[in-house]
């Protein structure tokens, strides 16, 4: 039921930064654990980083110490901060928003990266 906007992909060159934004439309913003996942032409998404109300995170192994995931609970948006993109980080990436209850899940609509010469 939570309605959640990315933003801030875009085309970048190897070794550069982009920072995503996930807003979400909810008065109920600590009840969610907020994630990143991303999905490749041909591949099955996959989880990138997660992120609960109290800070704990989870990250894949291939970003580990390239992206960082952080989150404003006072303004509802969840953040992915990534440096040193590399080809292999190309694809769409989804805000996901999970119930700590429950399981039930929300998605945005994705925003596109694409890391490039």
């Amino acid at each position: 039921q939570v309605q959640l906007v990315e933003s801030g992909g875009g085309l970048v060159q190897p070794g550069g930064s982009l920072r995503l934004s996930c807003a979400a439309t909810t008065r109920l913003f600590s009840i969610y654990t907020m994630g990143w996942y991303r999905q490749a032409p041909g591949n099955q998404r996959e989880l990138v980083a997660t992120m609960t109300f109290g800070g704990s995170t989870n990250y894949a192994d291939s970003v580990k110490g390239r992206f960082t995931i952080s989150r404003d609970n006072a303004k509802n948006t969840v953040y992915l901060q990534m440096n040193n993109l590399k080809p292999e980080d190309t694809a769409v990436y989804y805000c996901n928003a999970r119930k700590i209850v429950g399981d039930s899940s929300s998605w945005g609509q994705g925003t596109q990266v694409t890391v490039s010469s």
